[in-house]
């Protein structure tokens, strides 16, 4: 099994955002513009899919609800967990879920922001990158 790891702010207030898919998929391409080279550079061979939620499938293996749903999701096998002579079978792949980033946004620039948070923490865990390196560079 593919082991899953969210992105997720229990908790946050209801936002103004709605935007239709072109809309937050160029939103989406502009905060992966704005993410440094250092960890863009490992987004070379990892899918990135916008879905307005999350499955029920993926909710269930999180332990997750509707209610409370993660906002990104990457699914893989990180670096750390990775062996020449056993290669993923599965591409990499970072979810992200536009109707709980939505809900906590007001703004458009609020929510690129919150888009290039969430997919830096989802390549973060494909990386093995810690919290503190995070915090450097400024997305915990």
């Amino acid at each position: 099994m593919i082991p899953l790891r969210p992105i997720h702010i229990p908790e946050y207030p209801t936002g103004k955002m709605k935007l239709n898919q072109k809309e937050f998929d160029r939103a989406v391409r502009r905060a992966i513009d704005r993410i440094p080279d250092e960890i863009r550079a490992h987004l070379e061979n990892v899918n990135i899919t916008v879905r307005k939620r999350p499955s029920r499938e993926m909710l269930d293996e999180l332990g997750m609800t509707a209610d409370d749903p993660p906002l990104g999701l990457y699914q893989g096998a990180s670096m750390m967990e990775r062996s020449v002579f056993a290669p993923p079978l599965y591409p990499d792949a970072i979810f992200i879920f536009q109707e709980p980033l939505e809900q906590m946004c007001e703004t458009l620039e609020e929510l690129e922001d919150e888009i290039e948070i969430t997919v830096v923490h989802e390549i973060a865990h494909f990386l093995g990158i810690p919290e503190e390196r995070l915090m450097e560079l400024g997305y915990a």
